[in-house]
């Protein structure tokens, strides 16, 4: 059968062979056996209704060893036998360019180079999955196939409940993950759901089919560490940034390292990963060795030298190392998936990488115990360096709030809302009032031909447009700007490239808007093909969380979830391609709402009003919400934003004389 007919199929009619279990692919962790006999034949019954009766037997002994070895039902039997990347546009079968967009954006998301476990559908974050099981992959992308532009496919967390009649401006696709009741959004609640096969934690941009591979994050990453320095006043070159995971989100940060010009350390628990990231060349050099490691940085130190070093180890002991050695640290943080922390996403010291995999299935409760006392020992190290002057901030992936959990010595002196913790998110001290109050995120595109030229051309497109909006900009904001046009200058060489063609820039609506308009006359007039726009969740407007997202917002809305379901429903009737709300994230299930987009660029007249319609909200209604909550550099940016368009007219608040009080 061709690639074609493959999709078209979906299930197959007769049972594909059982397919080996590839040790060489890194797989994810067995996760808990936490259902009893009864609900373990719920889920298999679950699992078996994707299939016809007469296969039944077959498939239930199969299933059932599923669970008990995994913890899960992946069925790996079905298993596609093409490769799995994201193809040109035209190759895939199908009615609708739309829907080819989305199954372009699907197989991304699952490429062997981008996913971190690819049998698994999972894309990073240790739990951030595509789908549930493969039979859901199959089926959906049978329904893309046959879709046409008056119909919707609807999700239910990997599952295509079906496709729905209605209209030509109705999203194709709209996705939900992890949509429970809120009383059940504790660790062990999705545990057991994600076992019976009734949800999935979709994280940010897995479950919604926007990923782009390390590069989402690598700009973030470059412009966190930039901003870092200069609140500490001090130049990177010659400084050291000391973090940990090399994963599938956590692996951009020392390739970032590498764009702000500063020496990086890195620790990886994982070989696989870090083989992997050494061979991307996202990372430089692997140490296994403390003492080499240390001998290592002094060099690097002392010919300011812009290099990144992995330590195959757990971070622990590094920051305990550097303390005995007194090694200066100038900026500190931590992405491991501290959102997941008993099921993969944080290895504690002192027990080898195969011995955690196997305690935290076989004894979770003493895993538990061993991941506290690791946060607290891991955070007494963290306090030692920055009495000595270390600028240490959570990069987003709940490290503040677990370790505040296991009782470590992490909480301020003097709590005020909003800073229970000694150290701040990145997003309250650089990201929040640099980046997010000025309506600057993570806008990206996908070329869907798949030819790295016409990435080239979409680079030098967006460079052209911030270099003409940056002439009349306020001064305000030049400084973002100037940071984005250096980079975009500088993404062809630094080969940022995994997966799709894609490309990342923080930029605001003005800078989308254009950006976006710009692609799709190039378009039209044939000199690209189609473009698919996106941004990570982690934006502006799309994610209400308040250890992360909206972390500085202090009016004591930062636990409420509006701006998120308002975008995204927003988003769905302005125009966007397909639209996602997940529970869940990067810092953890039940911790935050998140929601994202995908819109194809066509170069219509259609797409150019859509664009401009659904990208000037997407923005703005975060800007509306952060201006509210007395955000100054919010209420400068909506003020500005109502100037430019008429239609938009925002409540704003009165600030209150504190000497009242």
């Amino acid at each position: 059968m061709t690639f074609q007919e493959q999709i078209q199929q979906g299930i197959p009619a007769e049972l594909p062979k059982i397919k080996p279990y590839e040790t060489q692919i890194n797989h994810a962790p067995k996760r808990k056996d936490i259902l009893n006999e009864e609900e373990k034949i719920l889920a298999l019954k679950n699992a078996l209704r994707y299939f016809e009766p007469k296969f039944h037997a077959e498939l239930l002994p199969e299933f059932r060893q599923e669970l008990e070895d995994f913890g899960r039902i992946y069925m790996y039997r079905f298993r596609p036998d093409y490769e799995m990347k994201a193809r040109p546009i035209s190759e895939y079968p199908g009615k609708s360019l739309q829907a080819k967009a989305i199954m372009l954006m699907i197989q991304n998301n699952l490429d062997y180079a981008v996913a971190q476990h690819p049998h698994e559908l999972i894309t990073y974050g240790g739990n951030g999955a595509v789908f549930q099981n493969w039979a859901q992959y199959l089926l959906t992308m049978k329904y893309l196939s046959e879709m046409t532009n008056e119909q919707t496919l609807t999700m239910y967390s990997g599952h295509p409940m079906g496709l729905f009649p209605s209209s030509k401006d109705a999203p194709r696709v709209v996705v939900t993950n992890g949509m429970v009741i809120p009383n059940y959004s504790k660790p062990d609640d999705w545990e057991k759901m994600n076992a019976l096969g009734v949800s999935q934690y979709g994280q940010m941009t897995a479950g919604s089919y926007m990923y782009i591979g390390p590069q989402g994050i690598v700009h973030g990453t470059t412009i966190t560490v930039l901003n870092a320095f200069r609140k500490i006043k001090k130049s990177p070159k010659g400084g050291l940034f000391l973090t940990s995971g090399l994963g599938g989100m956590s692996g951009a940060q020392p390739k970032a390292g590498n764009i702000a010009g500063c020496i990086t350390v890195i620790s990886e628990v994982n070989p696989k990963i870090a083989k992997i990231r050494h061979e991307q060349k996202w990372v430089d050099e692997i140490h296994e060795h403390l003492d080499q490691l240390v001998s290592r940085v002094k060099k690097a130190k002392e010919n300011r030298e812009v290099v990144s070093l992995a330590y195959l180890g757990n971070v622990v002991e590094v920051w305990e190392k550097f303390d005995q050695e007194n090694i200066r640290i100038d900026i500190g943080s931590d992405q491991t998936s501290l959102h997941n922390p008993f099921a993969g996403g944080y290895y504690p010291a002192g027990i080898s990488f195969e011995d955690s995999n196997k305690m935290m299935a076989e004894d979770p409760e003493i895993f538990k115990e061993k991941v506290y006392e690791s946060l607290r020992r891991q955070t007494d190290a963290i306090n030692k360096h920055t009495e000595k002057g270390t600028y240490f901030f959570d990069y987003g992936n709940a490290y503040l709030l677990e370790a505040s959990r296991a009782g470590a010595d992490i909480l301020a002196e003097n709590p005020t809302l909003g800073r229970e913790f000694k150290y701040p998110s990145y997003v309250q001290d650089i990201m929040g009032p640099m980046c997010f109050d000025f309506g600057f995120g993570p806008f990206r595109w996908v070329c869907a031909s798949g030819k790295p030229e016409d990435l080239a051309k979409t680079d030098q497109i967006a460079c052209e447009v911030l270099e003409e909006i940056m002439k009349n900009s306020p001064s305000e904001i030049q400084q973002q700007m100037q940071d984005n046009i250096t980079w975009i200058k500088g993404a062809q060489e630094n080969n940022l490239v995994v997966g799709s063609q894609a490309r990342i820039l923080y930029v605001d609506a003005e800078g989308r808007m254009k950006i976006a308009e710009s692609f799709n006359n190039a378009i039209k007039n044939g000199e690209i093909g189609e473009v698919i726009l996106g941004r990570d969740h982690h934006d502006v407007s799309g994610t209400d969380s308040p250890y992360r997202e909206t972390s500085n917002i202090y009016d004591g809305s930062r636990f409420t979830a509006d701006m998120a379901i308002q975008n995204v429903i927003g988003d769905s009737f302005r125009g966007a391609t397909w639209v996602s709300i997940h529970n869940g994230g990067g810092v953890g299930w039940g911790e935050v709402i998140n929601g994202g987009f995908g819109m194809l660029l066509d170069g219509s007249a259609e797409a150019e009003r859509k664009l401009k319609s659904m990208l000037f909200w997407d923005v703005n209604n975060g800007i509306s919400r952060r201006s509210w909550a007395r955000n100054e550099n919010s209420v400068f940016a909506i003020k500005r934003a109502m100037e430019h368009e008429p239609n938009l007219k925002v409540t704003l608040p009165n600030f209150v004389d504190e000497s009242l009080f």
